[in-house]
């Protein structure tokens, strides 16, 4: 089974490249951010065309979410698009199992900068995620917790570390409150094949950021301990970057032996 994630950051315009990707890459499960659709508009016809039923949640210019499966895996069920604790009108949180799999899809809130009140609003927000995965943990053992999270996990997933220093999605306080997710039992499944540094899913669309690799890896794949020994290959896929009007975030991949 293949699993991804993509911020298509605007599905109204990535829709093309969204249905070329889905034949070229032949995903099972994929999981997208910042679809900035209502969710009158969403494209399930289209989706249910190119054999992907889909489940989503979304509102109008920002955020949204979805998540799309395979026809033959069947229906989605336990759908939750609002987590308790959480009074968050902005669309970024989906779960719902389909194939066997528990999928949480997630938009992290970017934050703005360090010290803005949006940065101390990211914090709560994955704390009260931290809560909600805790719990879904306990009731699904095949967890897959995936998504753009908005932070770069350690020095290796930044393209210049001392430049970034501690600003905005690599300050030590959002890292924290990611390996409080991690240390829930949930393992990043690119890291699982891939030590070293270097390898990027988002670069800014200014300084010919992609040409020169100044990138960051900020959209993971999380995998609960009960999968993390099906899981055989994980990878970032560049090529829908180098695309025509492409989305600044690139697809992760994950397969899994099920």
């Amino acid at each position: 089974m293949k699993i991804a994630s993509w911020n298509v950051n605007s599905l109204k315009v990535r829709l093309p490249q969204l249905l070329q990707w889905l034949v070229d890459a032949r995903p099972d499960i994929v999981a997208l951010q910042e679809t900035k659709l209502e969710d009158a508009k969403f494209p399930a016809a289209e989706l249910a065309a190119a054999g992907y039923h889909t489940v989503f949640s979304g509102q109008k210019t920002y955020n949204g979410v979805a998540i799309l499966a395979r026809a033959e895996l069947g229906d989605f069920a336990d759908v939750v698009t609002d987590i308790p604790g959480l009074d968050d009108p902005q669309r970024r949180i989906l779960a719902a199992s389909v194939g066997g799999l528990r999928i949480v899809d997630l938009y992290v809130v970017n934050g703005k900068a360090v010290g803005d009140e949006k940065y101390a609003y990211k914090l709560h927000w994955l704390e009260r995620v931290r809560a909600f995965l805790e719990a879904e943990i306990a009731r699904h053992p095949k967890l897959v917790v995936l998504g753009d999270f908005n932070i770069a996990p350690d020095d290796r997933d930044v393209h210049d570390p001392a430049a970034w220093g501690e600003d905005i999605l690599c300050s030590p306080p959002e890292r924290a409150a990611l390996k409080a997710i991690t240390d829930l039992g949930l393992h990043d499944s690119f890291r699982l094949f891939q030590s070293e540094g270097g390898h990027f899913s988002w670069w800014d669309y200014r300084q010919a950021a992609f040409r020169r690799n100044m990138g960051l890896r900020i959209d993971l794949i999380l995998l609960g301990e009960a999968l993390k020994s099906a899981a055989s290959t994980a990878a970032i896929d560049r090529e829908p970057r180098r695309w025509e009007r492409p989305s600044d975030h690139t697809p992760v991949t994950l397969e899994l032996d099920t």
